[in-house]
C-alpha cells in the first residue's frame, strides 16, 4: 500500500486473476465540486463500469454514456469521472472469455451502457464487502468471475492461436527480465518477424503494447502487495518510479500518486 495524503483522489481495494481484474474504488468528494476524473486515456483491456452507490460518467472523445452499468471496449479513448463507490471490471480481451464478452457487447458501439438489473446481486456483493471492510482478494476474485461469466453469455469465442497462447503464459513467467519475441520464436517454430506479425494478427496490438499492459499491471499488483513504487518500477523492468507513473497515467488517466491502493 502507499499514500501521498496531498495527491490523494480515491481509495481502492483490488483483485487480480489470470484474463481480469476487478478494483472497488471511493472517489473522494472535492467539497462541492464536480467528481473526480480522468485524463482521456485508453488502455488494453474491457472495462465495466459499476455504480455502488455513487455517481461516475464515462465519455469518449465526443459524447458521454449515460448508465449506472457502462463497459469500454479495448483500446478506446475515454474520460472517467465519479464520486462515492464505484466498482471498475478489467478484461484480458485475448482470453477465451474476454473474446466472447467483446463479441457480445461492442457490435454497434465501442461505449455501451448495460441492463443494470441483471448485476444486482453482484453489485449487492461488492457493497457489501466495501462496508464490512473486508481485506482478502478471494472474495473480489470469485465476484470478479461470476461478472465475466454473465458478461460473455452464451455467445462462443474465437479461440486464440495456441502459439500466441504460449507466447503471452511465456511473458507472463519473464517480466522481470527483457522480454523479445526474438528469444522465443526459435521454441514457436516461427521467424520472429512472423511471430510479429501473428500476434497482431491474433490479438489486433502489437507485442510490445501487450507487454507494456501486462508490465503496468503486474507493477498494481506489487504495489497492492506492498512493494514501494519503485520497487515496483524496477521489478517489472520500468527504468524508474517517474516511468511507471507516466505509463499509469497514460494507461488509467491518474497517477498512482493520486489513488490509495489496499
Amino acid at each position: 500500500m502507499f499514500l501521498l495524503p496531498m495527491r490523494r483522489l480515491a481509495n481502492i481495494h483490488t483483485a487480480f486473476w489470470d484474463g481480469g481484474a476487478l478494483w472497488l474504488i471511493e472517489a473522494l468528494a472535492r467539497g462541492g465540486a464536480e467528481p473526480r476524473s480522468t485524463d482521456l486515456h485508453a488502455h488494453h483491456a474491457i472495462q465495466v463500469v459499476f455504480n455502488l452507490g455513487g455517481q461516475f460518467e464515462i465519455a469518449g472523445r465526443d459524447v458521454a454514456v449515460p448508465g449506472s452499468v457502462v463497459a469500454v471496449a479495448p483500446d478506446v479513448d475515454h474520460r472517467f469521472s465519479a464520486e462515492g463507490l464505484t466498482a471498475i471490471l478489467f478484461i484480458e480481451p485475448e482470453s477465451r472469455s474476454g473474446r466472447a464478452v467483446a463479441k457480445r457487447l461492442f457490435e454497434r458501439t465501442a461505449i455501451v451502457a448495460l441492463p443494470p438489473a441483471t448485476f444486482d446481486d453482484s453489485c449487492e456483493e461488492m457493497r457489501t464487502f466495501w462496508e464490512a471492510r473486508q481485506t482478502g482478494a478471494e472474495p473480489l476474485e470469485h465476484i470478479g468471475k461470476s461478472l465475466i461469466y454473465t458478461l460473455a453469455g452464451n455467445v462462443a469465442p474465437e479461440v486464440v492461436d495456441h502459439r500466441i497462447r504460449r507466447v503471452m503464459r511465456w511473458a507472463a513467467q519473464s517480466i522481470e527480465g527483457p522480454v523479445s519475441l526474438a528469444d522465443v520464436a526459435p521454441e514457436i517454430g516461427l521467424s520472429a518477424g512472423r511471430l510479429r506479425h501473428l500476434f497482431v494478427e491474433q490479438t489486433g496490438l502489437p507485442f510490445r503494447t501487450y507487454l507494456l499492459w501486462l508490465r503496468l499491471n503486474t507493477a498494481v499488483r506489487r504495489i497492492v502487495e506492498g512493494a514501494s513504487l519503485t520497487e515496483a518500477a524496477y521489478d517489472v523492468g520500468f527504468a524508474d518510479s517517474a516511468h511507471l507513473s507516466r505509463t499509469f497515467r497514460r494507461m488509467f488517466g491518474v497517477t498512482p500518486a493520486a489513488l490509495r491502493l489496499s
